[in-house]
């Protein structure tokens, strides 16, 4: 079976790039003929991608920009021809507005894979429009978690086969000497309003007060950067907060810290946690909107009330205090995250594919 699967770009450094490459991969390793075409930039790809897989760049920047949609559509049509395309699965709703006029009337299984959560849109309304459309006209959609699986059969006038395929883990269980007594908490993502890192800082200035010799490690970088800088600065937390940016080996930071926490206002299905549970670190997270509750189920780590700061704080100081919890939570983390190895999700993939209209 030849596959073809549509990202937004193969250069970026995103979490949705990221499980597109490492499926695109895996089912190029069990035998699949697999092309990677991105929308834009497809040349240098962030993440590795087997040398089996063929990857093609649709947009060209040098067309007028009235002409991009359409030239975009025209040549991923050509391309499904041309490669006698078995299945598409484009990667983000969004992009959907490309592959559903490219396969009209074409024998191609076409699967939208569904990355944030039904009921935010990012500021773009048009995702919601296209949502729409490929509950209707798709063959299937694939969301990440049952919550949002139920909110699209809620929520739209659908067609498709709706179902859930978790993400897979970029990370294996790891074998390594946990530092102890570092002291250290750690969060991970992008410096912007929906990872609720205002939230954690607010949270922190309870914390250091009950637990002083503990730090916060904070990776990643975004356009709130100096936001929350000047929050660090106002509230003397300098020595006790670290805002990292960006790096190029994250496992670093997993490895030095003992508990990680997430503060996000609403997910579609944090990636963070499941690499956390990968390196044993016991889980402090706001229950939002979608992922925590499923993916730390049966693990031990806690679940506070989304946005609630107080409980937030309360939450982490406990878990700072009891050394034995922190083991106990990790170590039952760690075999959760067997769940999410890619060996184990490929197989709903290739169910799906396989699978006869």
């Amino acid at each position: 079976m030849k596959v073809l699967i549509v990202i937004s770009s193969v250069n970026s450094s995103g979490g949705t790039e990221r499980v597109g490459c490492i499926l695109a991969n895996s089912l190029s390793e069990v035998g699949y003929e697999v092309i990677l075409a991105s929308i834009s930039y497809g040349d240098k790809p962030f993440f590795p991608i087997n040398k089996e897989i063929k990857l093609v760049s649709l947009m060209s920047f040098s067309d007028h920009r009235l002409l991009r949609i359409p030239n975009t559509i025209y040549k991923l049509r050509k391309l499904l021809k041309e490669e006698e395309i078995d299945a598409l699965i484009v990667v983000e709703t969004l992009c959907s507005q490309f592959t559903i006029p490219a396969t009209i009337g074409l024998p191609v299984k076409h699967i939208c894979w569904e990355h944030l959560n039904f009921n935010h849109d990012l500021g773009v309304r048009s995702r919601r429009v296209a949502r729409q459309l490929a509950a209707r006209y798709c063959d299937a959609v694939v969301t990440l978690t049952e919550r949002d699986k139920q909110y699209w059969l809620d929520g739209t006038h659908h067609k498709s086969q709706i179902l859930a395929i978790e993400n897979a883990c970029p990370f294996p269980p790891q074998d390594y000497i946990k530092r102890e007594n570092t002291r250290t908490v750690l969060a991970v993502g992008r410096l912007i309003q929906v990872k609720g890192f205002d939230m954690l800082l607010e949270a922190w200035v309870k914390v250091s007060d009950f637990m002083p010799d503990w730090k916060l490690v904070i990776v990643g970088e975004g356009k709130e950067r100096d936001k929350l800088t000047k929050f660090i600065e106002e509230n003397e937390l300098t020595e006790k907060v670290c805002l990292v940016g960006r790096t190029s080996d994250v496992s670093k930071y997993y490895k030095e810290a003992e508990i990680f926490c997430l503060s996000s206002r609403f997910e579609g299905f944090p990636m963070v946690l499941l690499e956390a549970l990968a390196f044993g670190l016991p889980i402090v997270s706001f229950d939002c909107d979608t992922g925590p509750a499923e993916i730390l189920e049966g693990t031990g780590s806690i679940l506070v009330s989304k946005n609630n700061i107080d409980e937030l704080a309360s939450a982490l100081i406990e878990l700072m205090n009891n050394k034995e919890d922190r083991k106990i939570i990790g170590l039952r983390g760690k075999e959760k995250s067997k769940k999410y190895q890619p060996k184990e999700i490929i197989g709903q993939w290739i169910e799906l594919l396989e699978k006869s209209d």
